[in-house]
């Protein structure tokens, strides 16, 4: 094989139609080699001799789509200088764009002995794993354009593409469990009728299946295990994995696009798939350990602010260069709509501590590109100082954390939580305002992937985590969880009441509440892991929807609520309250009633036993003009929230807060006829608020 010089940029494989462009970053290699595999894995070698800009490049003539391939770099193995190249390993191109095969655990995927890890191994592990793929980059998009949904109207729906998919009735068998199923006309119908308009999708990047989980004959299911950043995950491609998936992911976008839907990913750029210092070398490790991972002051081992064993170097000018070259390609290439940034406080470590101004914030701000569209943050990681909700970047939204665990402690009966409800049910004004923030900086949640699901939230006060091999110590114990008095299922009608009455308080407030709110997916249908609060290594069907058995009530009052919110711009405003009064009214913004209908004071809020509110929303105090700059003005709504064990009666406010009011949900009533009584309830009369349960009224005079 004869390489001609080629280009040092852009980095990866690139097919031009004629030949492919391979380029890779090293700071410390000596020599690097292209090594191509034929169908039958017969391994080629060429070496790359041109080097600019710390880039080995050679272009490759007709070489094209599907050709497989992988480097080999040759530099020092010198662990306590943080050196780990083995020219033994074959090693996956960082910018991949397609990745075929899985790992094959066992020693030669590993650059040290088993026996003396302080002795380099030079088993050859190509036949081990996988290989990085020369895709075709030319797709007929057609008129495909991103929705753009503004914030303030967003609803987002985390899911994950095989658990959503893979027992669906309606699907062929075929496309279950694949890009293409979630992108098919039953799934997005589902999705469409939910009212939903993002898919938040866990991980895609090619990610690797955990040695230890293999080992326990168990897989990864959330995807958190990262080794490709241009490349969706092969795992998930009904078509193929010789560079098939690229197409298929987009022909998944481009349908839901049709069909007005966003494509949000989960990303996962804070560590990688080689663990530690006593795993694999897979593709960094080898090509330039010191510079993609941040090391010890002993640089035989790495800092660790994820959990997973190491963390990327975000100092690093060529991993800041990775990252954003990824969510570029993600954005241009393939037309996603946004990102979720997991355990994102990790990206903000410049030295130890976490620093909001870091380089990489700064990048995503200049960026003409990733800046436009939707950036979310996890903003936490496990390091000392990790936990940052409400410090990131006004550019930023937050995955709310502070808004789960109140809204689930308030829920549950527990005291002194009035006041900071207040604050969650109005958009976290504590925590985002004062940088400049809008309510759609927080993205409200009470359930998500990890931890328990909504009906696991209501049945289970412990985790039982045992099916995960890890005696149960996996996962965490803070769930703020009430199993309504018994742990697990049960055949007690009352309590099997209470809990879904519950599980509609808890949606009710997430769709009523200022910000972005996000579904859990399969929360609407009662979907259970069976108490299982990290379900991570679970890809059966304890994570599976299981369409055969959805709880059809639950989903049809889901439905309502997204339809409320969309039909409301009351409960999606893109300014905080005030507290500001109407030009000659006494009536306010907002308002805040005890039940007796008289408005809260200062001695009120410090009341520590109470947990009954009433919270009004004027519809004619919506200080942000339509697109057109045109006022909006909407109905207004009175919640009445009882997170009381005994009923309550709550006294309807009147005179210029309202004359007359209609019941448009009761979550004490599981159907749509009982929920809303034909009769309209006067201003001064009382109206019952059953024990736990939470009513929305609307002024229609």
């Amino acid at each position: 094989m004869k390489l001609w010089p080629g280009q040092p940029y852009p980095l990866g494989a690139n097919y031009d139609g004629l030949g492919t462009n391979f380029s890779i970053f090293s700071d410390v290699a000596e020599a690097v080699e292209l090594c191509l595999f034929d169908e039958d894995g017969k391994e080629e070698r060429a070496e790359l001799t041109e080097v600019d800009a710390l880039c080995w490049h050679g272009y490759a003539p007709n070489v094209g789509p599907g050709q497989r391939y992988g480097f080999r770099v040759h530099g020092p193995y010198d662990p306590p200088a943080g050196h780990r190249c083995n020219p033994s390993k074959l090693l996956l191109d960082p910018y991949a764009k397609a990745v075929d095969g899985e790992v094959r655990w066992g020693q030669a995927v590993f650059g040290y002995d088993f026996d003396d890890p302080e002795q380099r191994n030079d088993d050859d592990s190509a036949p081990f794993v996988p290989r990085s793929v020369v895709v075709n980059p030319y797709f007929d998009w057609g008129e495909d354009r991103h929705p753009r949904t503004p914030w303030h109207e967003t609803v987002v729906y985390e899911t994950h593409v095989r658990g959503l998919t893979i027992r669906h009735p309606d699907l062929d068998p075929d496309l279950r469990g694949s890009y293409a199923g979630l992108g098919s006309p039953p799934v997005i119908d589902y999705l469409n009728r939910l009212g939903v308009t993002a898919v938040e999708l866990l991980p895609v990047h090619q990610f690797v299946q955990d040695s230890t989980l293999v080992e326990r004959g168990l897989r990864n299911y959330w995807g958190y295990n990262s080794i490709g950043y241009l490349a969706p995950h092969n795992g998930y491609s009904f078509t193929g994995t010789g560079g098939q998936q690229v197409q298929e992911f987009k022909a998944m976008v481009r349908a839901l696009h049709q069909a007005g839907i966003e494509v949000i990913l989960d990303v996962v750029y804070n560590h990688t798939a080689e663990g530690n210092q006593l795993g694999p070398t897979l593709s960094f490790r080898g090509i330039d350990n010191a510079s993609y991972y941040r090391l010890a002051d002993d640089r035989r081992f790495y800092q660790d602010y994820t959990g997973t064993g190491n963390s990327l170097n975000m100092r690093t000018p060529h991993v800041l260069q990775l990252i954003m070259d990824s969510l570029r390609y993600w954005v241009l290439e393939m037309h996603v709509d946004g990102f979720r940034f997991d355990l994102a406080a990790t990206l903000a470590r410049e030295l130890h501590d976490v620093d909001r101004l870091s380089a990489f914030f700064d990048l995503i701000q200049q960026d003409p590109v990733v800046s436009q569209v939707k950036l979310i943050a996890e903003p936490w990681d496990v390091g000392e100082g990790g936990y940052q909700v409400g410090n990131f970047p006004p550019l930023w939204s937050e995955w709310n954390g502070k808004y789960r665990d109140c809204v689930r402690d308030y829920w549950r009966g527990e005291p002194a939580t009035l006041a900071e409800l207040a604050y969650r049910l109005t958009g976290s004004s504590d925590l985002y305002e004062s940088s400049g923030r809008r309510p759609y900086a927080s993205i409200n949640f009470v359930t998500c992937h990890d931890g328990f699901t909504l009906a696991d939230l209501v049945s289970y006060n412990a985790k039982h985590n045992e099916a995960n091999g890890e005696g149960n110590r996996d996962g965490t114990d803070d769930n703020r969880s009430w199993n309504c008095g018994v742990e697990g299922p049960t055949e007690d009608p009352a309590i099997v009441a209470l809990r879904r009455r519950q599980q509609r308080n808890f949606l009710t407030t997430l769709l009523v509440s200022q910000g972005i709110p996000m579904i859990c997916g399969g929360d609407e249908v009662g979907r259970t892991q069976g108490g299982n609060n990290n379900a991570y290594c679970q890809d059966n069907e304890v994570s599976w929807y299981d369409w055969e058995r959805i709880d059809e009530g639950l989903l049809d009052f889901t439905r309502r609520l997204v339809a409320l919110r969309r039909e409301h711009p009351v409960f999606r405003r893109r300014r905080f309250f005030y507290g500001q009064r109407l030009h000659g009214s006494e009536v306010t913004d907002i308002g805040w009633f005890r039940p007796d209908g008289t408005l809260m004071n200062e001695e009120d809020w410090r009341e520590g036993l109470a947990k009954s509110i009433g919270v009004f929303l004027n519809g004619e105090a919506i200080p942000s003009p339509d697109p057109r700059g045109e006022p909006v003005t909407d109905a207004s709504f009175l919640l009445l929230l009882n997170a009381h064990d005994e009923p309550i009666d709550f006294t309807l406010p009147k005179g210029d807060w309202g004359q007359e009011w209609e019941v448009l949900i009761d979550t004490s009533h599981e159907g749509d006829e009982e929920g809303a009584p034909a009769r309209l309830r006067l201003g001064g009369e009382q109206v019952a608020v059953e024990s736990r349960s939470l009513v929305v009224l609307r002024r229609v005079a």
